[in-house]
C-alpha cells in the first residue's frame, strides 16, 4: 500500500511540474517552435537540448518509435526522465508512434512529459487513451498520417488539446514536406475553430525556413522541425540563426482571424 501511494504521489508531482512548464508557453505565443531531438547529437543530448532552448525554441519534441507501428526504433521514457533530471523545464512534446499506446502513455507521464499525442490506429479505444493522458496532467492529442482522414478527431473534440498532422510518412527524419497536407491543415483549422476548443494545430515533417510561412497560413500554430534546426555546426548561435529566420517568416504570415 505504501509503495502504491508513493508511486501515485510521484506521478502527481511529476505531472504537476510538467503541466506548469507546459502552460508557461501554451498561450503566450501565436506560434510554437518545437525542435525534434531525433536530429540531435545523442552523444551529448543534454547539451543539445540546452542549446536549442537557449536559441529560442519553445518546446522539445520527442519522436518515439517502436519498430512495429513504424519501421524504426528510437527513444523511450528513460530519455525523457534523463532530460528532466538534467534540468530541462521546457515542455516535452511526446509523439508516440507505438502500439499499443496505453502503457507508453503511463510511462511518459511518469517520466515528465507535458504533451502526449498518438495515432488513432494504434489504440482500440481512442477516447479512453486520450482520457488517460489528461488524467495524468498532460495535454492530449491525436496524430494523423498524410493519407489518414480527420474523421476520428470530430468524435473526440472535447478531449483534444493538439491535432498533429504528419507532413511526411512517419518513421525517419529528414524527409521532404508533402504539400497536399496544407489542405488537410486548413480542414483541421476549421474543425478546431468550429468546435471552439483551445487546441494547437501542430505539423511535423519537412518544415523549414522556406515553407514555414505557408504552413502558418494554412492554420498551423505549432511547428516541429528536426534537421532544419539541429544540424552542423551545432552551436547556440547556429540554432538561433535558424529559429530567428523562422520567426521572421512567421511574422509575415497572413492568417485569417
Amino acid at each position: 500500500l505504501l509503495f502504491v501511494l508513493s508511486t501515485l504521489l510521484q506521478r502527481f508531482a511529476t505531472s504537476r511540474t510538467s503541466t506548469t512548464s507546459a502552460q508557461m508557453v501554451w498561450g503566450d505565443k501565436d506560434y510554437l517552435i518545437a525542435p525534434s531531438i531525433l536530429s540531435a547529437d545523442f552523444a551529448r543530448l543534454g547539451e543539445e537540448v540546452d542549446n536549442v532552448l537557449e536559441a529560442g525554441a519553445d518546446v522539445v519534441h520527442f519522436d518515439v518509435m517502436d519498430n512495429h507501428y513504424v519501421p524504426n526504433l528510437t527513444i523511450g521514457p528513460m530519455v525523457c526522465k534523463a532530460l528532466r533530471d538534467h534540468g530541462v523545464t521546457a515542455p516535452i512534446d511526446v509523439h508516440l508512434m507505438v502500439t499499443p499506446v496505453d502503457d507508453a502513455i503511463g510511462s511518459f507521464i511518469d517520466a515528465g512529459a507535458s504533451y502526449i499525442t498518438f495515432h488513432p490506429e494504434a489504440t482500440q479505444h481512442v477516447d479512453r487513451s486520450l482520457q488517460l493522458i489528461k488524467n495524468g496532467g498532460c495535454k492530449a492529442g491525436l496524430v494523423f498520417n498524410p493519407a489518414t482522414s480527420l474523421d476520428v478527431a470530430k468524435l473526440v473534440t472535447d478531449k483534444l488539446d493538439i491535432i498533429l498532422l504528419m507532413s511526411v510518412n512517419p518513421g525517419f527524419g529528414g524527409q521532404a514536406f508533402i504539400p497536399s497536407v496544407l489542405d488537410k491543415a486548413k480542414e483541421a483549422r476549421k474543425l478546431i475553430d468550429d468546435a471552439g476548443i483551445d487546441c494547437r494545430l501542430e505539423i511535423d515533417g519537412g518544415v523549414k525556413v522556406d515553407n514555414i510561412k505557408e504552413v502558418a497560413e494554412a492554420g498551423v500554430d505549432m511547428m516541429v522541425a528536426g534537421s532544419a534546426i539541429l544540424k552542423e555546426p551545432r552551436t547556440v548561435e547556429a540554432y538561433k540563426a535558424t529559429i530567428d529566420e523562422m520567426r521572421a517568416e512567421l511574422a509575415k504570415a497572413k492568417v485569417s482571424k
